[in-house]
């Protein structure tokens, strides 16, 4: 770590018959300091400089003694640089959904932080240079296309240093640049929000690093749009009904729906996340012949790509969702989603490490396959116009399914967060809509306790 201090003295320069016969002397702290020049000319141009900054106040460096503005400005770094030390400190420690969430900003934000655009490869290439290649870290010891390289070269020429970021006009257009897609349009808040994020924690290790003074995003005037996702569209929520009725469709997409009947059965009555379910083990299952059964959630595999995980598999193997890597959820399972289980396992069988669910050749189920099969079940059941709608329109709709009925069964908040794997903050956002559900209920009541006071005595 620098050290820094206030107490600076000076001296004259003195004439020594060497090849530089010119030295200038100062003190830094307790630490002296010497330097020589050819010139006198350079050595009062050195001493008027550091006297400068002394007057202005400005801290020196004991060990070099060199004002914290000239030392600033030997340790300044590209943006590009920059961007590539800190997805090297974070990526250890990240799940490979959040490695790619790192990538994808600050390719986001270092394909707009350059000097000039002459010579700029075009937008895919450089999106997929920066992206798979600049912020990959799997990939930094593999030799990467020609073009690739060419376009890699490139940016790392032509980043804006990281001092220009002390500029809020410099700043502000990498926040636009988050709030873009590539083809222009805006983004999602959800998306703009995360890549806010990532971006500020990059300027914070920036101050880390002494490459900048302070952190100047807080500051800046610039507000992102609003969060989207604050409440739960309810028209994107199958009631019981029609939940029950895309799940027998689904049984009808030929072997691979029936297949996943069961695996969207867990989504709809345990309320489990899709990335929960494809690893689900036959020992993470409790299922009586009657009666309510047990499912141990423990893990989650979200797809994240091969590239971007340490084992090089597509799913990446980590903790439940905003829980330590050892949690443990148990839940309750009502008998309709057993006899499903059972079903299921005496049909199909497991696969040899355990799992419920695989592909025919034993692999770990894929979105794009269960999300086919819930396309057609979703065509199968609703009528032209609903299908327009986003009613059931992604199979996480199950989930959403799950929740919005335990809440309007009356079920108790604290619980239904806690089988759900939520916080009851976010429940209480997040479904605010279904917990009002009850209004007709409360104003019954309301109205037969106004109506007591009316009544003669």
């Amino acid at each position: 770590m620098t050290e820094w201090s206030y107490t600076v003295r000076v001296w004259g320069i003195r004439k020594r018959p060497y090849r530089k016969p010119y030295q200038l002397r100062w003190q830094v702290g307790i630490r002296p300091h010497s330097e020589s020049f050819l010139t006198s000319g350079l050595a009062e141009s050195r001493r008027a400089e550091l006297i400068t900054a002394a007057r202005a106040g400005e801290a020196f460096d004991v060990e070099t003694g060199m004002p914290k503005s000239k030392v600033r400005k030997q340790k300044d770094i590209s943006f590009y640089q920059h961007a590539r030390n800190y997805v090297d400190l974070k990526w250890d420690h990240a799940p490979a959904k959040t490695r790619t969430g790192y990538a994808d900003t600050m390719a986001t934000v270092a394909a707009v932080l350059v000097k000039d655009t002459k010579g700029m490869p075009d937008a895919r290439l450089a999106r997929r240079a920066l992206y798979s290649w600049a912020f990959n870290k799997n990939r930094w010891d593999t030799e990467p296309p020609e073009d690739i390289k060419q376009a890699l070269a490139w940016f790392a020429k032509k980043s804006l240093p990281m001092s220009a970021l002390a500029e809020a006009a410099t700043v502000r257009k990498a926040l636009n640049a988050c709030a873009k897609r590539l083809d222009g349009k805006t983004s999602a808040a959800s998306v703009i929000h995360r890549k806010r994020a990532v971006f500020h924690q990059a300027l914070a290790f920036a101050v880390e690093a002494e490459l900048l003074n302070e952190n100047p995003l807080p500051a800046l005037q610039w507000k992102p749009p609003e969060r989207i996702e604050e409440e739960l569209d309810p028209e994107c929520v199958p009631n019981p009904e029609l939940a029950e009725s895309l799940l027998a469709s689904v049984a009808d997409q030929g072997a691979r729906g029936r297949h996943l009947k069961a695996f969207f059965g867990c989504i709809y009555y345990g309320a489990a996340r899709p990335g929960e379910i494809v690893g689900l083990s036959r020992t993470d299952l409790k299922l009586p012949r009657r009666g309510w059964g047990m499912m141990r959630l423990h893990e989650s595999r979200p797809r994240a790509g091969r590239p971007w995980t340490d084992s090089g598999e597509a799913h990446d193997r980590k903790g439940l969702k905003h829980r330590p890597r050892s949690a443990v959820r148990w839940v309750p399972i009502p008998p309709e989603l057993v006899a499903l289980l059972r079903w299921h396992i005496t049909v199909h069988g497991c696969a040899p490490d355990g799992r419920v669910f695989r592909t025919t050749r034993g692999g770990i189920v894929q979105e794009s396959g269960y999300g086919e099969v819930w396309r057609r079940a979703r065509e199968a059941t609703l009528s032209p116009d609903e299908l327009k709608t986003k009613l059931a329109k992604r199979p996480y709709d199950l989930r959403h399914a799950a929740v919005s009925t335990w809440l309007s069964s009356g079920v108790e908040p604290q619980l239904v967060a806690h089988r759900a794997g939520q916080s009851v903050a976010v429940l209480f956002r997040f479904y605010a809509k279904f917990l009002k559900g009850g209004d007709d209920e409360a104003n019954a009541k309301i109205s037969a306790r106004l109506a007591q006071r009316k009544r003669p005595s």
